[in-house]
Parts: C-alpha cells; structure tokens; sequence
C-alpha cells in the first residue's frame, strides 16, 4: 500500500514538473505595457511596437518598452489595419472612415487619402503591397482590387464571389507576405493569392484572431496554447503552453514576441522552441 502511495506521488510531482516546463517555455517577459483601449499591433523591422487603440491613435513603444512617440489623427476612428513590417512606411486602415494613412517611422503623415473617390464603394479589408499599390477588398461587389496610391487609380479588380468557395465572405484581413496575398475569412479559412491576385489556395483555419507570420509560418493562440502552420509543409503544429488563456493574438518580430491581452501588450524574447 506504502509503495503504492509512493508511486502516485512521483507520478503526480514528474507529471506537475513536466506542465511546468510546457508552461513556461516563452520565459520571462521582457515587460508589459498597458495601454487604455488597446487594439491593433504590430512590430517593424528593428522591433519597435506600433499600437493603436479604438480612437485610431498609435503609440510607438520600443523594444525595451518605452514610449518614443505618439501620433493622433484629426479625424479619429478605430483602425481596421497596422503594419509596420514594412522596411520604411507605416501603415493604417479605417473602415468606419473610408481612409488609409501612411506614415513615416516617427509617425509623421506622408500619405492621408480618402476611397470614395477610386471607385471603391465599400473598402472592409486593406493592405500595403509592393510597387505603391493597395491590396483592398471591396464588399460592395466583392472584389479584390488593387490601387496605385499615387496616381490614386485602381490597376485590376478580381471578382471573388465566382472564385472561392465560400458563402459567407466576411473578411476579417488581408495581408501580403512574401509575395503572397493572405485573406483570413473567419467563418471559412485562409484564401492564398499570387502577387496578382490570382488565387492559389484555401487553408482550412478558421481564426478569429489578426496574421502573424514568422518565418513562412502563421502562428495563433488558442486558448493556452501556441500554434503554428508551416506554409511549406501545410502542417499544424502544437508549441506550446501559454501563461494564460485570456490573448487575443500575438505578434512576432525579429527577436521579440508579442501577447495581446485587454488593454495590455506582454513581450518576450523569441523562444527557441518557436523555430521549425
């Protein structure tokens, strides 16, 4: 009976110490940052952290978590889109204002324009493509259109409602990665498109959470777990536990990791179980 005891309580120590080290492979955080009415986030190339909040204000947070700038619109609305990923420009969308904005690194305005003039009806998703040009998905129609920003002149329109499969096109994002075009439907999964809109692809993931790509990878969170989806092997795999089941979505840079909770962003340096 004793050695029966014994036995059970090993188990549960070797079974407790095991959930431990599951639990606890991203570490530390490197800090937390609270913002009031925190949502939209995104990280450039040198792991400075963009984030807007409901009112279209973006806070610009560096690596180690202080606050460098802040930029607020005149026109204030909740942003639909950020990226800073790109190598020199910001990027922001506003579906409730029918309005993009580029900015520069210290969030100086370059670009302020309105779509009602493109002969884009309804604007729900955009992104930032290469060759100054737009990616826009117009739900008025439901076409993916492209728009040269410049000149302000839409270059094609793909009319989806013939192509993809699905019944509901509630686009959530869209995001170009790599020379592909990713456009996450929620209710039916991950349409993949060429740089030239032509469609390639559905990935059957429904999430309701924003893109994170590392490393032709997409990473989310479901519940306390990490996920992740090889692109090139079209696999998903488990990473591992999280310190809470309460994220929204996370974001990865270049040596940073970022958990977006409620009115609040947590960072991490990247473990190294996030690797393929």
């Amino acid at each position: 009976m004793r050695v029966g005891l014994i036995m059970i309580f090993f188990l549960g120590f070797f079974a407790a110490q095991a959930q431990k080290t599951s639990s606890a492979f991203l570490g530390t955080p490197i800090f937390s940052h609270p913002i009031p009415n925190l949502d939209l986030v995104s990280l450039d190339t040198k792991d400075q952290i963009f984030a807007s909040n409901t009112s279209g204000d973006i806070y610009l947070i560096d690596s180690r978590g202080k606050q460098l700038n802040f930029f607020s619109p005149s026109r204030q609305g909740q942003l639909s889109q950020l990226e800073a990923s790109w190598t020199v420009n910001i990027f922001g969308f506003s579906t409730d204002l029918q309005e993009y904005r580029i900015l520069d690194r210290f969030l100086n305005p370059l670009v302020e324009k309105g779509l009602f003039d493109t002969g884009i009806t309804l604007a729900k998703a955009a992104t930032l493509g290469n060759n100054n040009v737009l990616w826009i998905w117009d739900e008025s129609d439901l076409s993916l259109k492209s728009l040269n920003y410049l000149q302000n002149q839409i270059i094609q329109t793909q009319p989806l409602n013939l192509i993809l499969d699905s019944p509901d096109l509630t686009v959530m994002e869209i995001r170009e990665f790599k020379n592909r075009l990713f456009m996450n439907v929620p209710n039916s999964g991950i349409y993949i498109f060429d740089n030239q809109g032509n469609f390639l692809q559905k990935v059957d993931l429904q999430l309701n959470q924003r893109l994170c790509f590392y490393k032709e990878n997409l990473y989310w969170v479901e519940g306390k777990k990490l996920k992740r989806y090889s692109l090139t092997h079209q696999e998903i795999f488990e990473i591992g536990d999280l310190p809470s089941s309460d994220y929204l979505y996370l974001q990865i840079g270049q040596q940073i990791l970022t958990l977006v909770r409620k009115d609040q962003i947590e960072v991490y340096p990247i473990p190294r179980g996030l690797n393929p």
